[in-house]
């Protein structure tokens, strides 16, 4: 099995973790949900690098990346600025996309940044909707969520038993929640505990809710150069949303059984959305 290179690399005052688990072809840039990280790709990651380099980012507060203290940071531009660094830094001018919920948002905005970036895009359910102004305003359940979230385990077996029980995690594949168990904790004092603290996750989900969140993606759908396809689950939480999405970018729309963690519900297929709708030959996205 082919080893996968974790590293670090500086951008602005922190720094970014990312995973490459090499490959042959163009490169294939993966962007995780938030509160996960990029080891979550790494099952599918492994059924295609045959066929690409892939490579997957930590977003700031995820995985190895470094936590920043401002607020500002998880803004949903800030988090593609960052990306676009990373890459910078990485010396990768143009490669494919793939982001699911928070990193399709970023994928989204750093595609609207620096056009021709992206050379195709898989956005899986992406966290990009027009929220009303109010929606600022009002507390958010997911954020409560988070805040709720265990942040400590015994070990990682432990913290693979209990999050198999639990919705919406118990949707994930085995081996993807395995992976995530793997690269999304760290361990303290004997124990291993949640790479992303629950208050970053929570924060984001805040944001998202505000201008610079879900609807500063929205805003800048229409602005994709690359052709794009959107893949949503059958039991989706917003199942309209994301045929909007696909309309305002012009984009090709997927639906396929399952619910929102569609990449990793089933490890086979989402290698064969990836392979198809991200990898496919130059030219317009596949229908």
């Amino acid at each position: 099995m082919r080893a996968v290179r974790a590293r670090v690399v500086e951008v602005g005052t922190g720094h970014a973790g990312v995973l490459d688990w090499g490959g042959s072809g163009p490169p294939l840039v993966l962007l995780h949900p938030n509160g996960f990280c990029a080891g979550l790709y790494e099952p599918v990651a492994r059924r295609l690098v045959d066929r690409a380099r892939v490579i997957g980012i930590d977003l700031p507060g995820h995985g190895m990346s470094s936590t920043p203290p401002a607020r500002e940071s998880y803004e949903f531009p800030a988090m593609a600025r960052y990306v676009l660094a990373v890459l910078d830094r990485l010396g990768i001018d143009r490669a494919a996309v793939v982001g699911g919920s928070l990193g399709g948002a970023v994928a989204v905005l750093a595609g609207a940044m620096e056009p021709g970036r992206w050379h195709r895009a898989l956005l899986a359910e992406p966290v990009a909707y027009p929220a009303p102004p109010e929606a600022a305003a009002s507390p958010n359940p997911m954020a409560a969520v988070a805040r709720r979230r265990r942040r400590r385990f015994p070990d990682r077996s432990a913290m693979v038993a209990a999050l198999a029980r639990r919705e919406p995690l118990s949707q994930l594949a085995p081996e993807a929640l395995d992976a995530y168990a793997r690269w999304g904790t760290v361990e303290v004092d004997g124990e291993v505990a949640l790479a992303c603290d629950p208050e970053v996750e929570a924060t984001i989900f805040e944001i998202s809710g505000e201008p610079q969140g879900a609807r500063s993606a929205w805003e800048c759908l229409p602005r994709l150069s690359c052709p794009t396809t959107v893949v949503a689950g059958r039991s989706s939480f917003l199942p309209d949303v994301f045929a909007e999405q696909a309309a305002r970018a012009g984009a090709g729309l997927v639906v396929v059984p399952g619910g929102h963690f569609v990449l990793h519900e089933d490890t086979d297929r989402g290698a064969r959305l990836i392979a198809r709708y991200a990898l496919a030959p130059a030219g317009p996205a596949p229908r």
